[in-house]
């Protein structure tokens, strides 16, 4: 079944592309969800109306994006640890701990778009990709130090 997504689809399309996609997957997901219409030549007049102010749109989107990045950038993040005698933290610092650590800077973050490798085990310095939109992602600096009881 043809579709034309309304908006991004991970991993499978971009908002204004005409993707062909399983029958049951448009009916039950992209259409319910308003993430795609069918491709019809009804349809396609109308999306070509809609895609000046959809553009317009996904630009405002996108410097608000990078206005959030670059205030992240310039903000310090520190992770407070509990560590045992040989200077290892217990347990390590997880996608959702860094969100939580995000969110008391005043900035939420879904902790899906935290692109970390693994998990953070050691103390120091770190550098974590986040994902603020499919096409802004920015590089964050976490200090990872001890908490003194």
């Amino acid at each position: 079944m043809k579709v034309i997504l309304r908006s991004d689809v991970t991993n499978v399309g971009r908002q204004g592309e005409v993707k062909e996609v399983s029958p049951g997957f448009a009916r039950n997901y992209l259409v319910p969800q308003n993430l795609a219409m069918e491709a019809t030549s009804q349809n396609l007049k109308i999306w070509e109306r809609e895609r000046a102010k959809l553009e317009k749109q996904r630009e405002e989107v996108i410097n608000v994006a990078k206005e959030i990045a670059s205030k992240m950038e310039a903000t310090e993040f520190v992770a407070k640890v509990k560590i045992g005698e040989n200077g290892k933290i217990f347990g390590s610092i997880t996608a959702s701990n860094v969100s939580k650590i995000f969110e008391e800077k005043g900035f939420k973050i879904n902790k899906r778009d935290i692109l970390l490798s693994e998990n953070i085990k050691e103390l120091g310095n770190c550098e974590i990709n986040v994902r603020l939109h499919p096409e802004v992602v920015v590089k964050i600096k976490l200090s990872v130090i001890s908490k003194k009881e």
